[in-house]
């Protein structure tokens, strides 16, 4: 009797248990399955076994994706995606709404908060009531923006831990968004997580149309955005560099490494420091090959 085949022991019928099985069974070393199978009445014949594998597998294979999209770096990606959705749609509907108010009302009026305050409007009549109506939908997008924001937030630092706290929950979601996932953001090299979001730009730089983009979405954060134009990759290049390694502890690990963040914080403050040194100088520096690209 075979007893370490991935079909041994279970009823031919019972799905759920062939695709476990598929997941998490193994042999010690290769054999004739197919033959195995009919010897041990699993299947008629090789074609039937090879069916019932079949039907095994792609059960397995539903899963095991199901259940990814349930943990929480997925849910992040979801999340973060909707909150831009919401947040890009509002806006484009709130300047829809102020163009049509403009018809309407004498007070000027643009953006969300215009929007708050026609949503607060009692309507008269059949169009002012439409304004009015559309204005509390652009108030309702916006206040579900601000809902996943703080859902980002508070969930980020559960599913990755090191990289929300270097790079902040939202950056740090928006970041798994693009990559496409925890794990795959772990395995991305650290140039590649420093030009996330900038895509459009390398390609136009690899069409020979522009210089190499410096960085993606991380300029948002502090440490590229707040350091001088002339050190701006540097400062990028430092920063994906540990994001990188926070992503990779994150998927792997799981615990906190405060020493990654330190030895950002002293490797930001070694960049910055050219800027005060240039200055006492008597005049700006080059710095490390960043300067006189455009600066992406």
């Amino acid at each position: 009797m075979t007893t370490d085949a991935w079909f041994a022991g279970i009823d031919p019928d019972d799905a759920d248990a062939a695709a476990e099985r598929i997941r998490n069974g193994s042999a010690d070393e290769p054999d004739d399955w197919p033959a195995r199978a009919v010897a041990d009445g699993f299947a008629a014949d090789e074609g039937a076994y090879y069916a019932a594998l079949r039907e095994a597998t792609i059960d397995a294979a539903r899963d095991a994706a199901a259940e990814r999209e349930r943990a929480d770096d997925r849910q992040l990606v979801h999340a973060v995606r909707a909150m831009d959705d919401a947040e890009r749609t509002a806006n484009e509907l709130a300047e829809r709404l102020s163009e049509w108010a403009g018809t309407l009302y004498s007070e000027a009026g643009t953006g969300v908060e215009y929007a708050r305050e026609l949503a607060d409007r009692e309507p008269e009549g059949p169009v002012e009531e439409r304004v009015v109506s559309l204005a509390r939908r652009v108030v309702d997008l916006a206040d579900e923006r601000d809902a996943l924001r703080a859902f980002v937030e508070r969930r980020a630092p559960d599913a990755a831990p090191n990289l929300a706290e270097m790079a902040g929950p939202v950056l740090a979601a928006r970041l798994l968004s693009l990559a496409g996932g925890l794990d795959a953001l772990a395995k991305k090299p650290s140039g590649t997580v420093q030009v996330l979001g900038a895509e459009d730009a390398l390609f136009a730089h690899l069409a020979g149309r522009a210089p190499s983009p410096k960085h993606g979405v991380i300029f948002t954060h502090e440490y590229v955005r707040g350091t001088r134009p002339a050190d701006r990759g540097s400062a990028a290049r430092a920063l994906a560099g540990k994001l990188t390694l926070a992503a990779r502890v994150d998927n792997y690990g799981g615990e906190f490494r405060p020493e990654l963040h330190e030895d950002l914080r002293e490797r930001i403050e070694t960049i910055r420091a050219r800027a005060d040194e240039a200055e006492d100088g008597g005049g700006a520096r080059r710095g490390d090959g960043d300067a006189g690209g455009d600066d992406r």
